[in-house]
């Protein structure tokens, strides 16, 4: 990255820290939570007929939980990838502190409503945050793209698993945590905005990367691909809905295909990026077509 491009970035980065906390409400995680509901697990314990959420519904919860459990990781990564200076770390920490709620408010819901075995979801606590998380081949944009897709990717998860879960109480809790990502999502897309308007060549080059080789956060949880194949039959969170609520809305935001003054490396970078959403689209098309067939 260039020193230009550095310093747009963090002046654009220190007036979108602004602009977010002026947006953003605090809440108070506990006030979420039906505790009158809360049983001790000692004197009853957990069995499954007790939990009133759906089976895909309770899949996406706990990879969403197991995923914000993984905060660690996520924090060691990014710190390492904006450094210490100022405004990067204060909207590092901020960050990790609002997602740190995330974590507290799903853990307490699913365990006070009995939603999920509590000895699963600690062990897999423990396997998932152990193993940490490493994300070496990210660079400063590489990671702005990425996160600009998965924070709008997690808004879109947790809206679907709210709506589909028949619970009001889980649903109201889902909007509240999405708000947040959603702010998120915001301001990492603007920086990804403010990346395109100084080095397009770069940004195009980091979204071609990460459009192509986009994976949620979660996948060195346990048993992660059985998890999201049950998400992604019940409609939550499947190729359809990351390319037709995720990818393509960001592009177009971000006027990608209508850019101008192009110099041949970003317009190479945009024609590979068009025959990426070519094959993702052949995806989508092979997806539904299975889907047709079952149901025929």
């Amino acid at each position: 990255m260039t020193p230009q491009l550095h310093e747009h970035l963090t002046q654009r980065l220190e007036a979108a820290v602004h602009r977010h906390l002026a947006a953003a409400q605090d809440w108070l995680p506990h006030e979420y939570v039906p505790w009158a509901q809360g049983r001790d697990y000692a004197e009853l314990p957990w069995d499954e007929a007790q939990s009133r959420l759906p089976k895909p519904v309770r899949a996406a919860v706990a990879l969403n939980l197991l995923t914000e459990d993984n905060l660690p990781g996520y924090h060691g990564e990014l710190a390492r990838i904006y450094g210490a200076s100022e405004p990067w770390r204060a909207w590092l920490d901020r960050w990790t502190a609002e997602e740190g709620r995330h974590a507290i408010v799903l853990r307490d819901y699913l365990l006070v409503t009995r939603a999920v075995d509590p000895v699963a979801l600690e062990a897999d606590r423990m396997a998932t945050v152990s193993g940490g998380f490493r994300a070496p081949d990210k660079d400063m944009l590489r990671t702005i793209a990425y996160v600009s897709l998965q924070e709008l990717a997690t808004r879109v998860s947790h809206r679907s698993t709210g709506r589909l879960s028949e619970d009001p109480g889980l649903d109201r809790l889902l909007t509240r945590v999405a708000m947040d990502e959603n702010l998120h999502m915001v301001l990492y897309r603007d920086l990804t905005q403010a990346a395109l308007e100084v080095d397009p060549a770069a940004m195009l080059r980091a979204l071609v990367d990460e459009v192509a080789g986009f994976t949620m956060p979660g996948t060195g949880i346990p048993q992660f691909a059985r998890r999201a194949a049950a998400v992604a039959r019940a409609g939550i969170y499947d190729l359809r809905v990351h390319r037709d609520d995720v990818v393509l809305p960001l592009l177009r935001y971000w006027r990608v295909f209508e850019l101008t003054d192009l110099s041949p490396e970003a317009e190479a970078a945009r024609d590979e990026l068009s025959a990426v959403l070519a094959e993702l689209d052949r995806r989508v098309a092979r997806l539904l077509s299975r889907r047709e067939l079952v149901v025929a």
